[in-house]
């Protein structure tokens, strides 16, 4: 009885964080409603990362890799082969999966630290590959796609992807859907398979489990929502640049999910909001704004360590997922 009451507590506050969310396009400023647009699209990213690292543990530092490929594959086809929005959009999802794929079957050859150090080197040798080809990439400089490219023809009415409002439905849309399916994905067989992993692998391969095929599912469906998140960063705000596949990306997602709370399915969210909104609050204080968020960061181990949600989860709601 206690399972189905926690199960509908659980479903009813994801709907509400998206009913909230959607209200919040009607009342938030417009400089506020930009900002929350792009925190949609990040927090995305964040959810793919914390697949892999919250429910699995396995610790990437190549994940821009992912997002960028999903970047490029919807940026590259909309700026030199004028494709329409949804098609590159596909492209974008297919090469991040494809190129998540490749990664892990030759990264899961490894643990631990090495693995770490070898998903750093594919996404480095990633971001040289976006500056060797400067011709289709131009490098850091990066492609602008205009507000021509960034429509979808819908019964002969062209809507428009770079008007505010429709720009953050669309981001709230696609954070709705990968929300719940995250949600529905670490509460079934497969997601607690997962999570018996990064608890004990060993027992896990004893037990009869394919440990392999179950990581190399997780590294797909991050490498999957990741890009699906660049994705959207392209189409939504115009800009596909080989400066979102750096090292400094792959770290990013990995701070947002240890501030709002590893293995937490909002966990992401909160911490993507909070680390933006401090970076974004402090740097119009000072040019020493890192000093502030290396405070927020000191503050928030000493007092949540387990980042925000998972804090709460564990003191005072403990059916949070």
């Amino acid at each position: 009885m206690n399972g189905a009451q926690n199960s509908s507590k659980v479903v009813l506050l994801h709907l509400a964080v998206i009913g909230v969310l959607l209200a919040a396009n009607f009342l938030l400023p417009e400089y506020h409603r930009g900002v929350f647009s792009r925190v949609l699209v990040l927090a995305v990213f964040a959810m793919g990362y914390n697949l892999m690292f919250g429910y699995t543990g396995l610790l990437s530092l190549g994940h821009a890799m992912f997002f960028a490929a999903g970047m490029y594959g919807a940026g590259l086809p909309l700026y030199h082969l004028g494709w329409g929005v949804p098609l590159s959009f596909g492209t974008g999802l297919v090469a991040g999966v494809g190129v998540a794929t490749i990664v892990g079957l030759l990264a899961l050859r490894t643990t631990g630290v090495a693995f770490m150090i070898v998903t750093m080197m594919f996404a480095q040798v990633f971001y040289l590959g976006s500056l060797y080809f400067t011709t289709w990439t131009r490098g850091e400089e990066g492609l602008v796609l205009n507000q021509q490219m960034r429509s979808i023809d819908l019964g002969g009415t062209a809507i428009s992807l770079s008007d505010p409002s429709t720009r953050y439905l669309i981001a709230l849309a696609l954070f709705s859907v990968i929300l719940l399916a995250i949600l529905k994905l670490v509460r079934s067989p497969f997601g607690r398979t997962l999570v018996a992993i990064r608890e004990n692998e060993e027992r896990m391969r004893m037990l009869g489990y394919d440990v392999f095929r179950a990581k190399l599912s997780a590294i797909v469906l991050s490498g999957l929502f990741c890009a699906s998140a660049g994705a959207a960063y392209a189409i939504l705000f115009g800009y596909v640049g080989a400066g979102f596949a750096t090292i400094q990306y792959s770290i990013l997602p990995l701070l947002w999910v240890l501030a709002g709370g590893a293995a937490t399915t909002l966990g992401p969210l909160i911490g993507t909001l909070f680390m933006f909104y401090v970076i974004d609050y402090t740097s119009g204080l000072t040019t020493a704004y890192l000093l502030f968020v290396g405070v927020a960061l000191i503050l928030l181990v000493l007092f949540f360590p387990k980042g925000l949600l998972g804090t709460i989860r564990e003191r005072w709601l403990p059916w949070l997922p």
